[in-house]
C-alpha cells in the first residue's frame, strides 16, 4: 500500500548563487544579495500553499572555507536580512528557527537568532528554519556524544537507544522531516544536508540557479510531487 503524498515540509538546498552572478559578470557578492531576495519570495509563497515548515540552507559548515572576503560579505549580509527581512516574515506571524553550530558565528549574530527565535516561539502559520553554520555529519555526531554522555551517566541505558531517541538528539527534534527536498542550479547531492531527516524524503532536482527561483518554478515542482507515491520502503 502506498501513501498519499501530503506535503507539509519543504527543504531547499539553495545554490547558484556565485554561478549566477559570474555568469552575468557580476561579483559573487550581487549574486548572494539577490539570493537573498528571493528567499523572501519563495517564503512567501510556501505560506500562500499551506506549507507548515521550510528548511532552507542558508550557510554550510564547509562554506567557513571560503574566501575570507566572500564570507565577511556573507555575514554582512546575514546581519541585514536578521535585523530587516526577517522582521517582515515575523510580522506575518512567521515563526523562525535555526539550526547549526552557533558557536561558530559572531556574538551579535547569535543574539539577533535567539531574539527572532524568542520573539516569533508562538506563530504556527509556518515555520521557516534556516540552516547557518550547519553540517549534517557535526549535528550527527553531536547527538551521538548527547546520547553517549547520558548512557555514561546512568541516565538511560543502551536499550533505551532507538530512532526516536536519536532524533530527539537532533536540532530538528520537534520539526518533521521534510517530505520534499529540493536543489537549484542541476546539481545533484545532498551536500551534508539533513542526512538523517532525509531518510525518506522525495528528491527534486532543477537546473534554475537560485536567484531565478520562483514561485512558479516551487509550484512545477510540488505538482511534480503531488504525482509520486510515497512507499516508506513498503510494496
Amino acid at each position: 500500500m502506498t501513501e498519499k503524498s501530503e506535503l507539509k515540509h519543504i527543504a531547499i538546498i539553495m545554490d547558484g548563487n556565485g554561478r549566477w552572478a559570474t555568469k552575468r559578470g557580476l561579483p559573487r557578492s550581487l549574486g548572494h544579495k539577490k539570493g537573498a531576495e528571493v528567499v523572501k519570495e519563495i517564503t512567501k509563497a510556501a505560506a500562500e500553499k499551506g506549507i507548515k515548515f521550510l528548511t532552507l540552507y542558508a550557510f554550510s559548515t564547509e562554506n567557513w572555507q571560503r574566501s575570507e572576503e566572500e564570507v565577511s560579505y556573507l555575514m554582512t549580509l546575514l546581519r541585514q536580512y536578521l535585523k530587516s527581512d526577517l522582521q517582515e516574515l515575523k510580522e506575518n506571524k512567521v515563526r523562525i528557527r535555526f539550526i547549526g553550530e552557533r558557536y561558530m558565528l559572531d556574538q551579535d549574530i547569535q543574539q539577533l537568532m535567539t531574539d527572532l527565535e524568542r520573539q516569533t516561539a508562538s506563530y504556527d502559520k509556518l515555520t521557516v528554519c534556516i540552516a547557518l553554520s550547519y553540517g549534517s555529519r557535526h549535528e550527527i555526531v553531536a547527538a551521538a556524544k548527547k546520547i553517549a554522555t547520558q548512557v555514561k551517566n546512568g541516565d538511560i541505558s543502551p536499550e533505551d537507544i532507538d530512532i526516536n531517541l536519536f532524533s530527539d538528539m537532533l536540532y530538528t527534534k520537534d520539526i518533521p522531516d521534510p517530505d520534499l527536498l529540493i536543489r537549484t542550479s542541476g546539481e545533484q547531492r545532498l551536500s551534508n544536508y539533513l542526512l538523517w531527516q532525509l531518510a525518506y524524503s522525495e528528491l527534486a532536482f532543477t537546473d534554475v540557479l537560485w536567484p531565478d527561483f520562483s514561485a512558479q518554478e516551487l509550484q512545477r515542482l510540488i505538482d511534480n510531487y503531488q504525482t509520486r507515491e510515497r512507499r516508506y520502503g513498503k510494496v
